[in-house]
């Protein structure tokens, strides 16, 4: 396991509890004690976390994710104005893949009226909104269930996703910075949406303007990789010079607003 590698997956693993003690680290990641402590020093001098007896805990500067129901609670109506746009982009018929998220929970609610739609995803959450219309034939991945949002991860939900090639892959993210990457919380879900991007003609990432900025710390993919963006407003001006750059496209409800 490369070291960048072990130190996300460190990471990811304090971020979901908390804190971890450093035999559970080694346990987890099948490594020494002594190398857990190795690879932790980088991360306690980027301040990411913070090294107590026995173990680590999440920095005080660096908060986890909300959870899943709260997220589907906040921005709401930027979340709407978001499916309903990728809602004229996907036709009935169309072949689609969408990793977990809220907007892409709202994305699949904004797509009630398509018909024949071929979907394949790792949320429980999407398959049971699209499944609801007969004519949609949807597949969910296999993989551990995780707990907060009952979505898929792993080499199983990996593997199966390969199995298919879609018109679209939809894809929700943590962050964009103006590095020119997309970001997100957990090492599993950077995994996931890189192999979805693999399978589809198109790519596209929904993310409010929240996003635009925000570092966290696991990087899905550069702006390259992906096709367009939909978003609720035009992001700043350096982020918007990125997408130019690498040829994304850029679709938007309204202009950017003064905050």
């Amino acid at each position: 396991m490369r070291l960048h590698k072990r130190q996300n997956e460190i990471l990811a693993s304090v971020k979901s509890r908390g804190a971890c003690s450093i035999v559970e680290l080694a346990a987890q990641l099948q490594v020494s004690d002594e190398t857990i402590r190795r690879n932790i020093k980088p991360l306690v001098r980027q301040g990411l976390i913070e090294k107590v007896h026995g173990g680590v805990v999440l920095s005080q500067n660096q908060e986890p994710e909300p959870p899943f129901e709260k997220r589907m609670n906040v921005r709401v109506d930027e979340k709407k104005l978001i499916s309903a746009l990728v809602a004229q982009i996907i036709s009935d018929g169309d072949s689609i893949m969408l990793d977990t998220g809220s907007t892409t929970a709202y994305v699949a609610r904004g797509l009630d009226a398509h018909r024949n739609l071929s979907v394949v995803t790792n949320c429980t959450e999407i398959a049971r909104t699209l499944a609801r219309e007969p004519s949609n034939r949807v597949h969910i991945c296999g993989g551990a269930l995780r707990a907060d949002d009952w979505a898929t991860f792993g080499s199983a939900a990996i593997d199966f996703v390969r199995q298919f090639h879609v018109n679209y892959a939809i894809l929700s993210i943590g962050g964009i910075t103006d590095a020119g990457s997309f970001m997100d919380y957990h090492l599993e879900e950077a995994e996931f949406s890189r192999a979805v991007v693999q399978q589809a003609n198109k790519s596209i990432v929904v993310a409010d303007h929240s996003k635009f900025g925000n570092p966290n710390f696991i990087k899905v993919c550069d702006f390259d990789a992906i096709d367009m963006v939909v978003v609720d407003r035009l992001p700043p001006e350096n982020i918007l010079q990125e997408f130019r750059e690498a040829g994304v496209e850029v679709i938007t409800g309204r202009q950017a607003e003064d905050n």
